[in-house]
């Protein structure tokens, strides 16, 4: 039982790891360099296509003349077997007549393999003009990329200095504002003591031309009470004379 309860533990401890099937992250490199070649596939240009089909055909025709050349080289064997065993008019005209279909295709074989060498060269040159047409479109597209990317920036820096720059314009405004403020308040405060000082002048001018003729009406009584004074000194004189007259007679 001690043996059977081991073995059922044994089973399910790999059923206990039921996390195994997250290890699919594989599957996800696989479908991106799926899309990465569709990419190149996409990417490729017309005349580079052109003329990678074009090596395909010429490499196909090589190879089926090689094929061929073969085939004409076995039978050339042959046919030199055949002369060396039995050597006939026929024979012969094997030998020679293998002899010059394997001629012709070694100069099938030697046209096609330079037929393949321009091929290869065209495609080379047009593989290196479009490598060099897509350099020029990505550097035309970073070019923009980063020209928009630089105008953007020089927005947000003006919008910083200009803001920086509205501060600095605030405070110097506002402290010369203040400035005019003070000196205009300095200004009319003295104007206003100015005007104070002409009303208190004129207030003091107008009490004093009222005061004026009270002092003069006042001026002028006092004489006459002075000039009575000399007519009651004659008026004694006068009676004191009779006074005088009657002491002489006496």
């Amino acid at each position: 039982m001690a043996t059977a309860k081991k073995k059922t533990t044994a089973k399910k401890a790999p059923a206990s790891r039921k996390k195994a099937p997250a290890k699919k992250r594989p599957a996800a490199k696989k479908t991106a360099a799926k899309r990465k070649a569709v990419a190149k596939k996409q990417a490729v240009s017309p005349a580079v296509a052109k003329a990678t089909e074009a090596l395909a055909k010429v490499q196909k025709a090589l190879d089926a003349e090689k094929k061929s050349l073969a085939g004409a080289r076995k039978k050339l064997e042959a046919a030199r077997k055949q002369a060396a065993k039995k050597a006939t008019a026929a024979n012969k005209r094997a030998v020679k007549s293998a002899q010059n279909a394997s001629a012709k295709n070694s100069a099938r074989i030697k046209a096609m393999r330079e037929k393949m060498a321009d091929a290869k060269n065209r495609l080379a040159d047009t593989a290196e003009a479009a490598r060099l047409k897509a350099l020029k479109v990505a550097a035309d597209e970073k070019l923009k990329v980063r020209k928009a990317e630089l105008a953007a920036k020089a927005e947000a820096d003006k919008a910083i200095a200009m803001a920086k720059a509205a501060e600095s314009w605030v405070k110097a405004r506002a402290k010369a504002d203040a400035k005019k403020l003070t000196d205009l308040e300095k200004k009319l405060a003295k104007q206003l003591s100015l005007a104070e000082k002409k009303s208190a002048a004129k207030a003091k001018a107008a009490a004093k031309k009222k005061s004026a003729p009270k002092k003069k009406a006042a001026a002028k009584k006092k004489p006459a009470v002075k000039k009575a004074a000399p007519k009651k000194k004659a008026v004694a004189k006068k009676k004191a004379a009779p006074k005088k007259k009657a002491a002489k007679k006496k």
